[in-house]
């Protein structure tokens, strides 16, 4: 019998978020409607933070939290260098200079001493990315840009739940960017959330978001009004109230799926400890991993065989193994935009040739994991 492909991730919809989707093709609104602010209110309240701005991807967010803080042309933006495009082009959108720090190698977290020495006078924000679902180190962060008007952005899309000395995930950085694609732990199809207790900075994202304009439909047709103003250049990354249906209806489940994953995590870890070859990320003590990734390291001196066809001996055996990610500044754009060349950030250029990402999602089967393990294992024999 064929083995099914396993994803390195994949989403879980039941008959309840059909349900709520269905409800809200039925309803008035369709978009920029009631259940817009009622999943805003819900996953902030899951977050425990104070407001919520839902938009149309993790991407959006990113842009959105980038604008709230005013960032522009001649600003820095500090930003890990293994990390998601969109994690830097949120600053290039808006005119700013990414600046690329280096990271942890065993956690692959944005490294605090690298940090410190990018920061210049034009330093206006810096981008904690929380890989794989571990927060970054905001405190030593926060002691790098006191007094000096930096700003910290989270960019949260892979933690959500996550904690930080017993901090969650959402309420520690000035502002905080997640995202619900499919893969991520929650899904709205497509979608994101920027949150923050700054009730100004929330209200001009809200407005960023339409546009620019300074109300919406629903908030007109309450006051009877047809009048609007677009104050600002913005832009459209609404998210529509049917993908905020399914949003609320999949956030009951988003507990259980944290459970999920950490404990899948670590049964992987547990498997792996006697193969010598391999080396699970590190999860810091002071804090909870939400384990959108499950990233490992390759000892390549103790394999006969490259990153490249580990992975593609997993790729034939149905495995949807993945490596996230190339350092950002040798993707071809930030070469020729920005004059960006190998050698900037050694520890991420030396880690990324050993990294691979394996199947992590709550309904990973214990026979599936087994399968991957397994597979892996081979590898030495290759």
């Amino acid at each position: 019998m064929t083995r099914a492909p396993i994803p390195y991730g994949r989403q879980d919809i039941d008959d309840e978020d059909i349900a709520a989707v269905t409800d809200a093709l039925r309803s008035a609104w369709l978009t920029t409607g009631p259940r817009v602010s009622d999943f805003e209110r819900a996953f902030a309240e899951f977050c425990g933070a104070c407001e919520g701005v839902a938009v149309n991807s993790g991407t959006a967010a990113l842009h959105a939290a980038v604008r709230a803080l005013k960032i522009g042309p001649g600003d820095e933006v500090i930003v890990p260098a293994i990390t998601f495009a969109a994690s830097s082009n949120a600053a290039v959108y808006e005119g700013g200079t990414p600046v690329f720090a280096d990271v942890e190698p065993e956690t692959l977290l944005i490294d605090t001493a690298s940090v410190d020495r990018k920061i210049t006078a034009r330093t206006r924000a810096i981008v904690a990315v929380d890989y794989g679902g571990q927060p970054a180190d905001y405190d030593a962060l926060r002691a790098l840009a006191a007094g000096r008007g930096i700003r910290i952005i989270a960019d949260a899309c892979h933690a959500p739940g996550a904690t930080y000395k017993d901090r969650k995930v959402g309420t520690i950085a000035d502002i905080s960017a997640f995202s619900f694609h499919p893969v991520k732990h929650l899904t709205t199809c497509e979608g994101g959330m920027v949150l923050t207790d700054d009730t100004e900075m929330a209200a001009r994202m809200r407005r960023f978001r339409n546009h620019g304009i300074d109300s919406d439909h629903r908030s007109r047709e309450k006051t009877g009004t047809f009048s609007y103003d677009m104050v600002e250049l913005g832009y459209n990354y609404r998210l529509p109230d049917i993908q905020c249906a399914l949003g609320i209806s999949q956030l009951r489940r988003l507990s259980h799926w944290l459970d999920r994953r950490q404990a899948i995590a670590a049964r992987y870890d547990e498997m792996f400890a006697d193969v010598p070859f391999v080396r699970p990320l590190t999860t810091h003590s002071d804090r909870t991993n939400a384990y959108h990734l499950y990233v490992i390291r390759l000892d390549l001196g103790k394999l006969k065989v490259d990153r490249r066809r580990a992975f593609d001996h997993l790729k034939a055996a149905g495995i949807g193994a993945n490596v996230h990610y190339a350092p950002v500044y040798l993707h071809s754009f930030y070469r020729e935009r920005f004059g960006y060349q190998p050698g900037l950030c050694p520890n991420a250029e030396a880690v990324h040739r050993e990294i691979l990402t394996l199947p992590m999602f709550p309904t990973l089967s214990e026979a599936d994991q087994d399968y991957v393990v397994r597979t892996v294992t081979e590898l030495k024999h290759l």
